[in-house]
């Protein structure tokens, strides 16, 4: 690749990478927020919002194909210059977003004291647990309004305007949680007030601007077009189920250990996500770009801009692992004061902090792979890897290895998935690898 090409290629992944990494770590940032307002409450809390955190990942996030299926769709679609088809795309993820969303909240609130029998939830856990989840249930269609919304801008190149509504409705909920948490008294379910409201603002404010600049005129529902969406989608549940599985098991284990090393788990799962999401802003980038040159039948570019972009992750990764190490004595006393907690955060930063980079590889791939739309190649490599990683887990409790263990575990998760998504890049007949005579 020329000097030239890849600083074109950068400043293609700059104007949407910036804007989608604001997106993105804004709605860890306001997790890391609940995560600091309850920790002042107490163990107990913490670690029930822990336990919830592990529920609502499972439940709403299996349903990304809002986001990581309508992106490269649209996108693809765009390049190929049938803006109709986009708009058909976005029109049925609204309707399948809608239909999801009150399904996970009948779901939840029927479900909510089994699904937390299964956690492994101690009794007084167990107590708080079940309010937040109840009430954070019936946010479940705006959460997955929310994420076809971003889809729909990403698939357009825009991801500055999914930025503003993002920070918009999380400022709602950082004002609204010390008033519910500590003025209402309202503790744990003040948190869940909040993130309610909050995510109901963002899911109308992205209803309006998508009708006013996408255009959208919704005209029914097409079977066609929404028949494919969901054979995508079906991959990309596979996918993200098998991932959340994976963390949801994993805050089991720790459940079992004790309190306080579930809680304190609670703090890495949520600096976790924070890292990962913020390098999901490269992964945002693959998506839309190489769906877009594909479209165009731009082979070379689309090869170079995933190997850039696996360039840059590795950078990042880097950068992550130096700040963990440099604030492991700082950063835990932002979450907690308890010192049991506190000494169980410390126990595993180092593992956090080394899979890092390796991370960072596996995200930005997840984007590549998703933009050359090879849904069902990503679907089944993280299947695989979830089975190794859970084998792990398995062995934990038995094998004493405590909370360590648990995130030697995840480490393993991402090895995994690095090797098997490694291969279909690089292998020689590669869907992405440039042709002789191939633009």
């Amino acid at each position: 690749m020329s000097r030239s090409r890849r600083r074109a290629h950068d400043r293609q992944i700059l104007a949407l990478g910036i804007p989608a990494l604001g997106a993105l770590a804004a709605d860890p940032l306001v997790s890391l927020d609940d995560t600091a307002f309850v920790g002042r409450i107490g163990t107990t809390s913490l670690a029930a919002l822990g336990i919830d955190a592990a529920i609502f990942g499972l439940a709403f996030f299996a349903f990304n194909v809002l986001a990581y299926g309508v992106t490269p769709l649209v996108a693809r679609a765009l390049g190929e210059g049938d803006a109709d088809r986009a708009s058909r795309v976005i029109a049925n993820g609204l309707v399948a977003a809608v239909a999801l969303g009150t399904l996970v909240t009948v779901v939840l609130q029927v479900g909510a004291g089994p699904i937390l029998d299964l956690m492994g939830a101690s009794d007084e856990v167990a107590g708080e647990a079940a309010g937040y989840l109840r009430i954070r249930a019936v946010a479940a269609p705006a959460v997955l309004i929310i994420t076809l919304g971003h889809g729909a801008f990403r698939g357009h190149q825009d991801t500055r305007t999914p930025f503003y509504v993002t920070l918009g409705f999380n400022l709602v909920n950082l004002v609204l949680d010390p008033l519910l948490i500590f003025g209402a008294g309202w503790d744990l379910n003040g948190a869940a007030v909040a993130t309610l409201v909050a995510q109901w603002v963002g899911a109308v404010w992205f209803l309006i601007l998508i009708r006013r600049r996408l255009g959208l005129q919704f005209a029914g529902v097409e079977p066609s077009e929404l028949f494919g969406l969901l054979r995508v989608g079906r991959d990309v549940v596979i996918r993200t189920a098998a991932l959340l599985v994976t963390f949801t098991v994993a805050t089991r284990v720790a459940a079992t250990i004790g309190d306080a090393e579930v809680a304190a788990h609670q703090v890495a799962m949520q600096l976790l996500i924070f890292l990962a999401l913020s390098i999901d802003a490269l992964a945002i980038a693959a998506q839309s770009l190489i769906a877009r040159f594909v479209g165009e039948h731009r082979r070379t570019d689309a090869w170079d801009v995933s190997v850039r972009l696996l360039q840059l992750g590795a950078i990042v990764g880097g950068g992550f692992l130096v700040v963990l190490v440099l604030s492991r004595s700082v950063v835990p006393g932002w979450f907690t004061s308890e010192p049991e907690v506190r000494e169980a955060i410390e126990s595993m930063w180092f593992i956090l902090a080394v899979m890092q980079p390796l991370a960072a590889l596996v995200y930005v791939w997840d984007g590549i792979v998703m933009g050359a739309a090879e849904f069902g190649y990503l679907a089944w490599a993280m299947v695989v890897s979830g089975v190794v990683a859970i084998a792990a887990l398995a062995l934990v409790v038995p094998l004493g290895w405590g909370l360590p263990g648990v995130w030697w575990a995840i480490g393993l998760l991402n090895v995994v998935r690095a090797a098997t998504l490694g291969w279909w890049h690089f292998r020689p007949a590669g869907s992405l690898r440039p042709r002789p005579g191939v633009a």
